[in-house]
């Protein structure tokens, strides 16, 4: 996790990636099968979202099961197996990344990511 030199540090002494990491330390210690990531990054500073990341990509690849609830949708189509978009409480699409993102089928879907992966042209062709 990188962080053997605030082994002795308090919660408030680390920066909110750093408590990022400390949290999932502490869930990987009871080595469970499958860890549930609820919007990780939400309150980050936008510096620190890319330690958090790393570290949750490194995850994915030492093969440790994950959901992830984000919004951070590049890092979502680098890293998952399934993308499951839900929208007012009900699933809407469920696909593997490279559809979902290419070929998205549910017009709900469609729309959330002309928004989100391109917010500034949404602004401007309004």
């Amino acid at each position: 996790m990188g962080l053997a030199e605030k082994a002795n540090a308090y919660a408030a002494q680390l920066s909110g990636g750093q408590q990022q990491r400390v949290a999932i330390a502490r869930a990987l210690a009871s080595s469970p099968q499958i860890i549930l990531f609820d919007e990780p990054t939400s309150a980050l500073d936008p510096e620190m979202i890319g330690e958090v990341l790393q570290v949750m990509k490194n995850l994915a690849h030492s093969g440790i099961t994950m959901i992830v609830v984000t919004h951070e949708m590049h890092f979502a189509r680098e890293i998952a197996d399934r993308v499951v978009f839900i929208d007012g409480g009900d699933i809407l699409e469920v696909a593997p990344p490279e559809d979902f993102f290419v070929q998205p089928q549910h017009p709900r879907t469609q729309r959330f990511l002309k928004k989100v992966l391109d917010p500034l042209h949404q602004e401007l062709s309004s």
